[in-house]
């Protein structure tokens, strides 16, 4: 009798980047715990294929600093509401991990000893060794960064194999879907096509540090159920944009 075995992860090092958004499940603002949940209970599964797994999660769900500068507010104070809006997120996905029986921490780039480690890469680094799952809040500690950068910037910093781009449609396309019926996805793009494209998936600072630092991003749909797993298998998922 033979038993056959999971085939084994592509990707081993991988960086998870969550919007704010991905939090919100039917609300239109705040943290639903059901979809911190249900996330928690995805990421545990790709945790049994013994990867090493960092998170870097937006604030938009709360506070987006670029909202707040249409509305008047200080662009620097702004994005500093926003970065302490990450750090909201962070905890509940923290909870929602460890009562999943999922050891994490959280490490931020604005210092609050009394609820997070302060971002140290090579105490990160030896979380990610123990198998914890580690998640990188307040951005850069800098503002007119997005999180993307400082999901770009930490993937490097890890030595991340690959950086998932965890979105609510397929892939990177050709135009906004939403508003768009003739917009085609892309199965694969190189970082230059997607620079001089302005595709919008992330900003221009993020891909130049993947594109520098040779990571690829693969940009799929976080709310099809298993989609984290099969991107780390190997599945033509979402959009691979690479050299």
């Amino acid at each position: 009798m033979t038993t056959t075995s999971a085939p084994p992860p592509k990707y081993r090092r991988v960086m998870l980047k969550l919007s704010g958004e991905a939090l919100l499940g039917p609300r239109e603002y705040g943290i639903s715990p059901e979809t911190c949940d249900s996330i928690a209970q995805e990421i545990k599964e790709v945790k049994e294929l013994d990867v090493r797994l960092a998170v870097v999660i937006g604030g938009g769900n709360i506070f987006r600093g670029l909202a707040g500068t249409k509305h008047g507010l200080d662009r620097t104070t702004g994005d500093y509401m926003g970065m302490l809006a990450t750090v909201i997120n962070a905890l509940a996905l923290q909870d929602a991990l460890e009562k999943n029986g999922v050891h994490t921490r959280v490490q931020s780039a604005i210092e609050m000893r009394a609820v997070a480690e302060p971002f140290i890469r090579r105490r990160a680094m030896r979380h990610l060794e123990k198998g914890r799952v580690v998640i990188f809040a307040a951005g850069t500690g800098n503002p007119y960064f997005s999180t993307d950068t400082t999901a770009a910037l930490r993937a490097s910093e890890i030595g991340a194999d690959v950086l998932l781009k965890a979105t609510k449609v397929e892939g990177v396309y050709t135009a906004d879907p939403k508003k768009d019926p003739t917009a085609t996805k892309y199965d694969r793009l190189n970082y230059m096509d997607a620079l001089k494209g302005r595709l919008n998936v992330m900003d221009s600072t993020a891909f130049s540090l993947c594109m520098d630092n040779k990571i690829p991003i693969v940009v799929f749909n976080l709310f099809k159920r298993g989609n984290i797993k099969r991107v780390l298998l190997g599945e033509a998922i979402g959009t691979l944009v690479t050299e």
